[in-house]
């Protein structure tokens, strides 16, 4: 249940700040807003101000502004298809903008209160909060055996009747290479508070798992002055941005030209899994979801396909280009198979995570 509340909110917050920027953009560009709805009809609620209803719906996954004339049917003074090119083109693409902007506003605030994360040698001295985390455990390892589970901490281990403490993963590497096929304790930190586990290091492991079957990492909080917060915000939504466009390129790849969906895409239950986690992990860590989520759903947008604010964009282009609109019945025409073809596509994500959640 919590989970499912998060995910609503977050949904909520990236919605609203997306439709939020087509309203602004609209509005200063002189359009008249008929509507500012949170959620798809039908309507649960709605009060207007000025010549603008605001609404909540029922369905609650999405959000919208119907601008006067987005539709090409009027070509009143304030419409959208009276207004020039340059306008119209922001109004589009606004809320891209808002979208991106959020996910740095968010990354500013993890790089001023700090994350925890993998640290390499010249790290560790400026870090808060030093530990020797487990990343992974190989499955039918001694690790695993024992009950070690990934982002355990490895406090200490006994020798000779005294706790000896980990401060490096080499200090774990030489504990076990000192036990080779002799009994180890290990003082492990878990969600359940410090623990004593007990395995044996193999002698002679499986090729690629090492004596006990775990990647470790040396971990630590590191966090940044205000200052320098807000250009790493900024930084961060750009890589993420990059990254998340390559991400895009090679799932259209594969789809169109391989005729297949990478496994690892996730839909909205996917999604709503991943929030709760990362909710569970630490506040931060949900607010650097939130922020990847929101440059996820501004690339989206921006690729010039049917239905979405990218392929309105190409739309306007072509108008641009041959100086006149095109047809309103061809343009509807095209988004109705859009729109159906993301249905589509939804309903076959959704279908994979409820398979690899639910169906085991």
């Amino acid at each position: 249940m919590l989970t499912a509340i998060i995910f609503i909110i977050v949904i909520g917050v990236l919605v609203l700040v997306h439709e939020f920027g087509h309203f602004v953009f609209a509005k200063r560009a002189g359009m008249k807003v008929e509507e500012f709805g949170f959620g798809f009809p039908p309507r649960l609620y709605g009060w207007k101000k000025g010549e603008t209803i605001y609404s909540i719906n029922w369905i609650p996954f999405g959000g919208f502004v119907k601008i006067l004339g987005e539709d090409g049917d009027t070509r009143a003074p304030t419409s959208f298809a009276s207004a020039s090119f340059v306008n119209r083109f922001l109004v589009l693409v606004a809320g891209v903008i808002m979208n991106f902007l959020l996910a740095a506003f968010l990354l500013m605030i993890v790089n001023f209160f700090g994350l925890r994360i993998g640290l390499i040698d010249d790290q560790a001295g400026s870090a808060k909060d030093v530990k020797v985390q487990i990343v992974s455990v190989t499955a039918g390892s001694p690790a695993e055996t024992a009950g070690l589970q990934p982002l355990d901490t490895i406090e200490g281990y006994k020798q000779n009747g005294s706790v000896v403490p980990i401060k490096t993963t080499k200090d774990v590497q030489d504990a076990v290479a000192s036990h080779l096929g002799q009994s180890l304790t290990l003082e492990i930190q878990s969600g359940t508070g410090v623990v004593e586990k007990t395995l044996t290091p193999r002698v002679n492991p499986p090729e690629g798992q090492g004596a006990i079957g775990i990647s470790l990492a040396l971990t630590g909080t590191i966090a940044y002055p205000w200052y320098e917060a807000i250009w790493r915000g900024i930084s961060d939504a750009a890589f993420l941005t990059i990254a998340t466009v390559q991400g895009y390129y090679a799932l259209l790849e594969t789809l169109f030209i391989h005729g297949r969906l990478i496994a690892d895409v996730s839909g909205p239950i996917g999604i709503a899994t991943l929030t709760g986690a990362a909710a569970r992990v630490g506040f931060n860590y949900l607010l650097q979801f939130v922020a990847m989520i929101s440059i996820n759903l501004a690339v989206l947008n921006i690729i010039p396909f049917p239905a979405l604010d990218g392929g309105r964009v190409l739309m306007l282009i072509i108008e641009k280009a041959k100086g006149s609109p095109v047809h309103k019945s061809v343009e509807s025409w095209i988004n109705m198979v859009g729109f159906y073809l993301l249905v589509a596509l939804m309903l076959y994500v959704t279908y994979k995570d409820i398979s690899k959640f639910f169906i085991k």
